[in-house]
């Protein structure tokens, strides 16, 4: 397995998850492109101890940025949203 920091790359902060988070007891975070749902869950466990029922991920494409001279786009990211078994929390999104 890779270094949990490198899979797991940042917290995801916006009314959307914090209503999930409210709600479902889910989670959101950037992740690195290449990792499949196994590897995203040991790796939640692994860095905030705390058991995960299941993960969803989502690829989203890069938006065009730029304009008529400097074309281009940003990068392919992905997306997880994780489930936390019923009692469990991670401290970090507590404190938003």
């Amino acid at each position: 397995m890779k270094d949990p920091r490198k899979i797991i790359l940042a917290p995801i902060i916006t009314e959307k998850s914090m209503l999930l988070k409210e709600k479902n007891n889910q989670v959101s975070f950037w992740v690195d492109p290449a990792a499949n749902k196994i590897e995203i869950k040991q790796a939640v466990e692994k860095l905030f101890n705390v058991k995960v029922l299941d993960v969803q991920t989502i690829r989203v494409k890069g938006k065009p940025k730029g304009g008529y001279r400097n074309p281009g786009k940003t990068s392919l990211r992905k997306k997880a949203i994780v489930r936390l078994q019923p009692g469990q929390t991670i401290e970090f999104f507590e404190t938003i």
